[in-house]
């Protein structure tokens, strides 16, 4: 045995045997630290299975949870005039734009999808954090009227998951126009006698909550998320004074009246499908594939065998 047998075989065929591992088969829990495992973590829907922490979901990934055997269409959204103000800061708007889509491989910031849930169908739109901070520009403004345009032609309720930062800076005074325009889709809904339920995600902020956030027949949200006009800071420094524990957080919220539930994400499903269908007046929906029933003939009484003979009554 020598030094070529001991050590250069074993090490060349180690890095020939070497094989590639993904980088992103864990990920770091940010409430308590734990290291989950990825396909853990998407059963159990971006919420941690350790100390419950919602972490951010893409609104793709949301609906494939969402909808009946995660299958859905997605709806139409008209393109906005790009870039109208040709506004720059440290980069050009396009340019920001175009790095959004590439790492978040979505279009805009808001994604509009149709489909069923608990065999009950229904509009879903749903805001992108990752895209630009979720912020409210006029795509999104778009998004939100097309969706609804769609539930009135369709006559089926909408869903909305909000997740923003408020309004896109970049498109100045034409992202604040989305507000009302938002209002009145939500108006349209209505006035059509369509349910409109919003689920409030972690962070919504800003002209979003001031607008079509608020403007449900039921709020709906997930535990802890921030959910404000101006942020807990910004007030602090304002008023000068120390803020409640809990400020603005969804289970403050809850406790002063301004959410009706706050609903865990992998319970969130079963409760719009209950809360959907009691709002239509429809039946509460069956969980589960249930067999059909037997075909098995009935057994014949007395009266129907042969030479059966009537009572004094007269049946037989």
């Amino acid at each position: 045995m020598n030094w070529i047998t001991n050590y250069v075989r074993p090490r060349i065929n180690s890095i020939f045997s070497r094989r590639e591992t993904p980088e992103n088969l864990w990920h770091k829990c940010d409430g308590c630290g734990t290291m989950l495992f990825h396909r853990e973590l998407h059963d159990n829907v971006n919420v941690c299975t350790s100390c419950g922490h919602h972490m951010g979901i893409t609104p793709r990934a949301r609906f494939e949870a969402l909808f009946d055997g995660g299958i859905f269409t997605e709806v139409d959204v008209p393109e906005p005039v790009a870039d109208p103000l040709q506004f720059r800061d440290q980069k050009k708007y396009p340019d920001r734009l175009k790095s959004a889509q590439k790492q978040t491989s979505e279009k805009e910031a808001m994604l509009v999808a149709a489909g069923e849930i608990g065999r009950t169908p229904i509009i879903a739109a749903a805001q992108d954090f990752s895209f630009m901070g979720g912020s409210m520009g006029m795509y999104v403004g778009n998004a939100i009227v097309a969706a609804a345009e769609e539930a009135v032609r369709l006559k089926r309720p909408l869903i909305l998951f909000s997740a923003a930062g408020g309004a896109r800076m970049q498109e100045g005074i034409l992202s604040l126009m989305q507000m009302p325009r938002s209002t009145v889709a939500v108006q349209m809904l209505k006035e059509a006698g369509l349910p409109y339920i919003v689920v409030l995600t972690h962070p919504t902020t800003g002209g979003v909550t001031a607008s079509y956030a608020m403007l449900g027949d039921v709020q709906i949200s997930e535990p802890n998320a921030l959910i404000c006009f101006a942020g807990p800071r910004v007030i602090e420094q304002t008023i000068r004074e120390k803020l409640p524990e809990g400020f603005q957080r969804a289970e403050y919220l809850l406790e002063h009246g301004m959410l009706d539930r706050v609903t865990p994400r992998p319970q969130m499903r079963d409760e719009l499908i209950g809360i959907t269908r009691m709002l239509l007046g429809l039946p509460p929906a069956i969980k589960g594939e249930l067999p059909p029933p037997d075909a098995a003939p009935i057994p014949p009484t007395e009266a129907d065998m042969p030479g059966a003979t009537p009572d004094a009554d007269g049946d037989a």
